[in-house]
């Protein structure tokens, strides 16, 4: 799956596979914006287990943070970190349609953040 989102008029993407996410985000490299991806595996991890859910969430705060300032190369600068950051995160944790995935966002997202990307909030979070 691609979602498509645009950080001041620049494309970036992030695809979901069963084995791994793709974070992007743009930056800016000697005046020119290019966009840095970073996959992340869920290799060794159960996503139906709390455990697991929390382990891949960090793993998608890293890539994003990564991404959204050094994208571990010389010379790139962020665009607006807070910006790139939510919506890389967000939109991460919208394309990988788990429950508990979810879940782990909304302990430090809102529900209203969680509505902007699309991410489907639990039931009984909802109701809690």
């Amino acid at each position: 799956m691609n979602t498509n989102f645009h950080i001041f008029n620049a494309k970036s993407f992030i695809f979901l596979a069963a084995a791994c996410a793709i974070i992007s985000a743009p930056v800016q490299a000697n005046g020119h914006e290019v966009t840095v991806n970073i996959s992340v595996s869920t290799a060794g991890l159960d996503l139906s287990q709390p455990a697991g859910a929390q382990k891949f969430y960090w793993r998608l705060e890293y890539a994003a943070r990564v991404a959204c300032t050094h994208g571990f190369q010389v010379g790139l600068e962020p665009t607006n970190f807070t910006t790139c950051y939510d919506k890389a995160l967000g939109e991460a944790v919208h394309s990988v349609h788990r429950a508990e995935v979810s879940t782990v966002y909304l302990t430090t997202h809102t529900p209203r953040d969680a509505a902007q990307y699309g991410i489907e909030v639990p039931v009984r979070t909802a109701a809690e």
